[in-house]
């Protein structure tokens, strides 16, 4: 589960970290009135406005702008609000910004000049540790960095049992270069920042830019968080701020049935039973000349029910040109799946692309016989390989 920029920042807060004080709205006048509240608290005369999408890239697309009185504030929230705003990180039509953030101005002057860093923390799955990952570099896209100058991009693992150690920030706040106030403000900020990763069961934690303004203190600018679904039952609080008109709606209803489904870019829709058996069938689909159109498991549990939702999500994407149905029956049975295939089928009407259907497992050969002996057009294999072929024949014929 993604949060929002203004979301990431209130769980920082919460955990000591100094963010960009900002007040999340809906339209312009709102915008103003939350210009006028932040200029109370903390003095800015100046405001950022932020557009607020799940994508990183805001800034190159005009999602956000600087507004130096409360005119412009009422404009650049005018002007994008609404927008269809196209990043590197959005689909190619981009996306509809729905709410910005009316965030102060950092970037005073002061005793010194300010400075961007990166910083970010997530889970090495190679090492099996959790890792801080931090350059000099903030501000710039960190692929972008770690390509052209690696050197400048430090990485500081976690021991799983150890925790994060006092060392170890004072270590990243060295390599940054960072000294006096601004050294002690980044150990405490660092330290926060892990605190929230492990307190909310992050999957990643990015901050870019992370600053340290002109009178050396330590802030997060921006702020990126990404959550692990499977602990949400832990956060109620944060599971209910989801922002489901951030995601693909057919995802959304997908999990409202409890179905795995992760939307494609193919034209061919698969359904399985278990993650793994997905991999293996979209590389068959490949393997065809196709392209996997999604990915859909439909769990361990297969019945009529959760077959005829899968169908129907599947059939909601209009480049789908064939379906591969691939069903190991272990704890299912396979009649039970192939008797969910035709009840599905005649409950939905008349589909309009091709089936094949791969059954194995228990009962796979009473299977077969219900879907040959349903009268439908749906296409029965037994091999993968068969699979394959009768993919290739239907795209062709199509």
């Amino acid at each position: 589960m993604n949060l929002h920029e203004y979301q990431a920042k209130d769980v920082l807060k919460k955990y000591g970290v100094a963010i960009q004080e900002g007040i999340m709205v809906e339209n312009a006048n709102d915008a103003v009135e939350a210009a006028k509240k932040l200029t109370e608290q903390t003095g800015t005369s100046w405001h950022i406005i932020k557009a607020q999408i799940h994508a990183g890239g805001r800034g190159k697309g005009g999602g956000v702008k600087l507004a130096k009185n409360l005119d412009e504030v009422k404009q650049r929230a005018t002007d994008i609000l609404g927008m269809m705003l196209v990043t590197p990180q959005t689909p190619p039509q981009g996306k509809l910004v729905r709410k910005i953030l009316v965030a102060q101005d950092m970037y005073y002057p002061g005793e010194s000049e300010p400075k961007e860093y990166y910083v970010s923390v997530l889970m090495d799955r190679q090492s099996k540790r959790n890792v801080i990952i931090y350059s000099t570099e903030g501000g710039m896209d960190i692929e972008h960095v770690a390509e052209v100058t690696p050197h400048l991009v430090h990485k500081e693992w976690i021991d799983p049992l150890l925790g994060f150690q006092a060392f170890q920030a004072r270590k990243i706040a060295f390599n940054l270069g960072l000294i006096g106030n601004a050294n002690k403000e980044f150990i405490k900020f660092i330290t926060g920042v892990y605190n929230a990763y492990i307190g909310v069961d992050a999957t990643l934690i990015e901050i870019n830019p992370c600053l340290k303004t002109s009178d050396n203190k330590v802030v997060a600018v921006d702020g990126k968080m990404s959550l692990d679904g499977n602990s949400l039952y832990r956060h109620a609080d944060l599971a209910a701020q989801e922002d489901k008109l951030e995601q693909d709606p057919i995802e959304v209803e997908a999990h409202s049935f409890d179905l795995n489904y992760v939307k494609l870019d193919g034209n061919v829709g698969c359904m399985v039973n278990g993650a793994g058996l997905a991999m293996a069938t979209m590389d068959i689909i490949k393997l065809s000349g196709g392209e996997p159109a999604n990915f859909l498991d439909v769990g361990g549990t297969a019945n009529a029910e959760r077959v005829e939702k899968g169908f129907r999500i599947i059939l909601k994407d209009e480049k789908v040109k064939a379906i591969l149905v691939n069903i190991f029956g272990g704890i299912v049975r396979c009649d039970r799946v192939a008797q969910g295939i035709v009840d599905a089928y005649k409950s939905i009407g008349e589909i309009p692309v091709p089936i094949i259907v791969r059954l194995e497992g228990t009962n796979a050969e009473e299977a077969k016989k219900i879907i040959e002996n349903s009268g439908l057009k749906v296409h029965s294999v037994i091999q993968l390989k068969e699979a394959a072929e009768k993919v290739k024949e239907v795209l062709a014929a199509n």
